[in-house]
């Protein structure tokens, strides 16, 4: 008997095996979608992302710093950025030069309309000239030039200018809108520019059910050919 059981019984490891990969290839993989404010860096007129976050970054004088807010998905999270150019002259024009401070360019994109959690509307595209001390943080800027701010428990901005009233870096179901690359530099008015995107929503999918039954009906067969082997034996 424990020749007949023991092949049996690898086969029915192997069969379970084939059933799990079979269900792991069904189930789709899709990553989260975030809504949040992302700090963007100026440079040459042009946007470029940073790992580092407004609390702790200290632009130089000169600097022109954006903020944006969005819901962020993977294929678009470095390419979201505030829709006015990073054009430090053109911002600091009106604020002169004062010996013991710095001037840092602001830009602070509200988001579309689409970018928005329920019920409130975003606010026109900000530029704003600020004059600090020499060692000022980005978040120090923002305090100054655009109250009130609104930190989460992790110290994750959460809000400029008290928006939003509400929320802050939550996860955003895939059949929510969300923020598109072709968003166009300069495009101001809320809502005016911004890509939907929509997904599959709802229970789960077909893929996942139909992977699962070919593991229970696999493992199913197996467990009746070693009682049928049994039996004869």
């Amino acid at each position: 008997m424990t020749r007949s059981v023991r092949p049996i019984s690898h086969g029915l490891a192997v069969v379970a095996t084939a059933g799990t990969l079979a269900l792991a290839s069904a189930a789709p993989a899709h990553a989260a979608d975030y809504r949040y404010w992302s700090l963007r860096h100026g440079d040459d007129g042009a946007w470029h992302t940073t790992a580092e976050g407004p609390g702790t970054y200290r632009p130089a004088d000169g600097a022109v710093e954006g903020l944006r807010f969005a819901v962020f998905h993977e294929d678009t999270k470095g390419s979201v950025v505030p829709r006015a150019p990073a054009d430090f002259p053109a911002i600091c024009a009106a604020t002169p030069a004062k010996t013991g401070t710095k001037r840092v360019a602001l830009v602070v994109d509200f988001g579309t309309a689409e970018d928005a959690p329920s019920g409130e509307r975003p606010p026109a595209v900000r530029t704003l000239c600020v004059q600090l001390p020499p060692d000022a943080t980005t978040a120090e800027a923002l305090a100054k030039a655009a109250p009130p701010l609104r930190y989460g428990s992790s110290g994750l901005l959460c809000a400029i200018a008290g928006y939003p009233r509400r929320g802050c870096g939550e996860a955003v179901a895939d059949s929510s809108p969300r923020a598109s690359s072709g968003d166009s530099p300069g495009s101001g008015s809320p809502g005016s520019d911004s890509g939907s995107g929509s997904g599959s929503g709802g229970g789960p999918s077909v893929g996942l059910l139909f992977g699962g039954g070919i593991v229970v009906a696999l493992v199913g067969a197996a467990v009746w050919q070693v009682r049928r082997r049994r039996d004869a034996s």
